[in-house]
């Protein structure tokens, strides 16, 4: 008769194997939504390496026995792919405090502890395996406490050791991400995935030092239940990666004369609320873009201590798009390009009818701007 938890394993094995493709295939149909290609991708490979690779190697070494050496070299891959696994992880969360800042320090010493574990891994007496099973090989395991693996003190505790370190990596980022997201509420649902996440990571580290199977079987159900999680999130929630950590403080379109058609605020941050200071310098940009506008040598981006201002120029109706937020990156430079042609297809007749610039200009013409902003920018309200 087959151990409870072994059915468990298979059933939720399959369970995660279903959601992980169909969310693969929607996260390449709706790629957009998650701001960059290479957020998508990044998403789909740790969905992919979690879910399937690291999953598949792990529960074939202990469900199906082929032999000794088969075993024992599957199981030995799935501790590699599973860190690689949680490298891609700490990559995707570091993208979602700053886009493109990739974590070095981090990185090079997990992938250093991944040289020495490979390398420990070569060594015949590494990791040993335990079979009680007197069935011929091979055969479906029954009662995956049949197969056991003992590591030796080495691989062990580098093992260890990296795995101490992604629970510390993750805490970090959790509460960066917490306390630097434009809205906590949205972090929460990050944070419950990256809570499990913790608990196969310390069943993994219990098994490793006591030896007993039903801690292995709970981290990879576990492991599976997170990503059963984090697909149902990317499917719900996919804004949730598209930077949490980047702000907007202001959105102004300028016409090429100088004169400001719409600005919108989107949320007051400290310095930012000082309008002495933000309208002196919104006034001098404007007559920088009227200069700019028409050139083919524009600016496109110009930094204060405390923000950036990013520029989007539409040569053809004499305008520009200006935000103003914390970072620059591809996310939003999309979401302006979007906005801006949605602002030249709604109102490219009234704004065709001030390319003279001795037209006078009725800025309540473009009252309802408002809502391309909330429809383009609503990540960031």
């Amino acid at each position: 008769m087959y151990n409870p938890l072994t059915i468990s394993v298979i059933i939720v094995y399959f369970i995660c194997l279903i959601i992980i493709i169909f969310t693969i295939v929607h996260v390449a149909r709706h790629h957009k939504n998650f701001g960059t290609v290479l957020n998508s991708i990044l998403t789909i490979i740790s969905v992919f390496f979690i879910g399937i690779i690291y999953s598949t190697l792990f529960i074939f070494s202990i469900i199906i026995y082929l032999s000794e050496y088969v075993n024992l070299l599957l199981w030995k891959l799935s501790i590699i792919m599973g860190f690689v696994s949680l490298e891609i992880v700490i990559l995707v969360s570091s993208f979602m405090i700053e886009y493109k800042k990739i974590p070095f320090f981090p990185l090079l010493c997990y992938t250093i502890l991944l040289g020495f574990l490979i390398g420990s891994l070569f060594f015949l007496e590494s990791i040993q395996i335990i079979h009680k099973s007197s069935n011929s090989s091979p055969y479906l395991v029954i009662d995956t406490s049949e197969i056991n693996f003992i590591f030796n003190p080495l691989t062990g505790l580098i093992t260890i050791i990296f795995l101490t370190l992604i629970l510390i990596n993750l805490l970090y980022v959790g509460i960066i991400l917490y306390f630097k997201s434009r809205e906590p509420k949205v972090i929460i649902g990050f944070s419950i995935n990256a809570i499990i996440l913790w608990n196969p990571l310390i069943l993994y580290i219990l098994y490793i030092i006591f030896q007993l199977t039903v801690y292995r079987e709970l981290h990879i159900i576990f492991i599976m239940i997170n990503s059963i999680v984090l697909c149902i999130t990317l499917i719900k929630r996919p804004e949730m990666f598209q930077v949490l950590t980047n702000k907007v403080y202001f959105l102004n379109i300028y016409h090429k004369s100088g004169i400001l058609l719409y600005s919108y605020e989107f949320e007051k941050e400290g310095i930012l609320t000082d309008s002495v200071i933000w309208g002196n310098i919104l006034i001098g940009i404007n007559h920088i873009l009227s200069e700019f506008i028409d050139s083919r040598d524009k600016i496109d981006m110009l930094q204060t201590k405390k923000a950036k201002i990013i520029v989007n120029y539409n040569n053809e109706y004499g305008f520009a798009v200006l935000v103003i937020s914390n970072q620059k990156n591809e996310i939003l430079v999309n979401l302006m390009e979007n906005f801006t042609n949605d602002f030249k297809d709604r109102y490219k007749n009234e704004l065709m009818e001030i390319q003279d610039l001795n037209k006078i200009i009725d800025v309540s013409d473009f009252k309802d701007t408002r809502e391309m902003i909330l429809k383009n920018f609503k990540i960031y309200l």
